[in-house]
């Protein structure tokens, strides 16, 4: 293992403000929680930023309780048993709220850390390696996730939207979500090569939003499609939620939780690879 001073050493050949951006990193112990710890310090200044993250999907669940949900009145839930609009949208934000915090946090704060910033370069010559970056940038994502999601379940409980026990199991499913998303999320920004890329990115994340049974039961859209609808990795999401929001549990929960897992498996070791061969190749 190098020690710091050997580490400094070889940042100062590399360049006098590679070696200033390493030195903080002095203070942190090796592994992935050093790089959760940079995040929190960094966003210590900007906390306001963190707690407004949740405040869409709020605003969302209010506007279908006040308005929306008035004119529709019941539908079909899981277990089909009949549930006010709300309830059968409000899991399904809390789905979609996991998925986009984690793919913000992942790609353009990621991008500009990778491409401009040299934030990982400046890591790379410290005892971390492309793991403990790749694993820190997303457990931070988590960590934020989770944080909207106890505000968003809150929020949820107080509108009278939790009819079962099970319901405390919606914040270790939407940490899930958040990793699956949050690994692909940051895989995907290792191979950005500008800004304006990131509008390929939302190309995607908008049609999974809006077409993963989020907002009409599955049943709703045509057979043509709803084969598509299913394969949408947020959709097992959204249905992971539902399940347990109405207390609901069936075989398929260990298919979307499988799913989920699956994904969060493959884009971690695709972003630490990633990272290895851009910055140590």
């Amino acid at each position: 293992m190098r020690t710091m001073d050997s580490a400094t050493d070889t940042a100062t050949r590399r360049g006098p403000g590679l070696a200033l951006r390493m030195l903080p990193f002095g203070r942190y112990t090796q592994g992935p929680g050093s790089v959760v710890e940079r995040s929190m310090r960094v966003h210590s200044q900007n906390w306001i930023i963190v707690v407004s993250g949740f405040a869409e999907p709020v605003v969302y669940l209010l506007a279908f309780q006040i308005g929306f949900g008035a004119l529709v009145g019941k539908v079909v839930g899981p277990g089909g048993q009949l549930v006010d609009y709300v309830a059968f949208v409000a899991p399904a934000l809390l789905a979609a709220s996991a998925m986009n915090g984690a793919i913000f946090e992942t790609t353009y704060p990621v991008f500009f850390k990778l491409r401009y910033a040299k934030v990982y370069d400046a890591m790379l010559v410290t005892p971390l390696g492309p793991v403990d970056i790749a694993l820190g940038e997303i457990s931070w994502a988590v960590i934020r996730g989770g944080v909207y999601s106890v505000a968003f379940v809150m929020v949820m409980a107080a509108m009278g939207l939790l009819s079962s026990p099970f319901a405390v199991l919606l914040v270790p499913a939407a940490l899930l979500i958040s990793f699956a998303f949050a690994s692909l999320g940051m895989a995907l920004s290792t191979f950005l090569r500008s800004p304006s890329q990131f509008d390929y990115i939302r190309l995607v994340v908008m049609p999974l939003f809006l077409f993963s049974a989020t907002f009409y039961p599955v049943s709703v859209y045509p057979e043509s499609v709803r084969w598509l609808v299913q394969v949408s990795p947020l959709f097992h999401g959204v249905e992971l939620m539902r399940g347990l929001a109405a207390g609901v549990l069936d075989p398929s929960m260990i298919g979307h939780v499988g799913v989920l897992a699956g994904l969060a498996a493959v884009g971690g070791a695709a972003t630490s690879r990633r990272i290895g061969a851009l910055l140590l190749g």
